[in-house]
């Protein structure tokens, strides 16, 4: 017989959303194609060629990833330049895309030849800027608010309340003997 706590439930596990029980099944389906396909270029071509494939695959992406990593240090590097000299600051707003470019050579770096021609869409400037503006938009329109944006960044910080309020404050617990305190004047014994 237990006092102050409520006799125990049979809780239910949580129900699994649709993208949760997909995703396992479509990465299967994703890799047994890959495979289906490798195979069917080794019957053409042979097997030197497939492995031939794989091996500039993995060298194409690294190149790939790692131009993009130049280029977004040397971005950060301008960012930080201009906050420190803002007469040094760029005219014009440039377009970064380093995300899609290190999408797209992981992509070929994986090995197969759909996740290459995936990654070559992430690599080819009009299909790039198709895909950034899709996922914006979607991502526009799943926050409310635009990525980046004050908007984003006030919805980020807000507690989960229906009614939105923020209360400034500390939490001080009950259960707890307070902290002694090194900063303040000690009391004499």
């Amino acid at each position: 017989m237990t006092f102050g706590s409520p006799p125990p439930t049979a809780a239910r596990p949580p129900q699994r959303s649709r993208a949760r029980k997909l995703i396992p099944l479509a990465v299967a389906a994703w890799a047994v194609l890959e495979i289906w396909l490798l195979i069917l270029v080794g019957e053409a071509a042979g097997g030197l060629t497939v492995l031939a494939l794989l091996a500039a695959g993995v060298l194409l992406g690294s190149v790939v990833i790692k131009r993009a990593g130049r280029r977004a240090w040397e971005r950060l590097a301008r960012t930080v330049q201009a906050a420190e000299n803002p007469a040094a600051a760029p005219a014009g707003r440039e377009s970064s895309g380093n995300g899609l470019m290190m999408l797209g050579g992981l992509l070929i770096m994986i090995p197969g030849l759909l996740s290459d021609a995936a990654g070559l869409l992430c690599l080819f400037p009009p299909t790039r800027a198709l895909l950034r503006k899709t996922f914006e938009r979607r991502l526009t329109r799943r926050a409310g608010y635009a990525p980046g944006s004050l908007g984003d960044a006030f919805e980020q910080a807000r507690m989960h309340r229906p009614d939105g309020k923020v209360v400034p404050g500390e939490v001080i617990r009950d259960d707890e003997p307070p902290a002694p305190r090194h900063d303040g004047p000690q009391l004499p014994h």
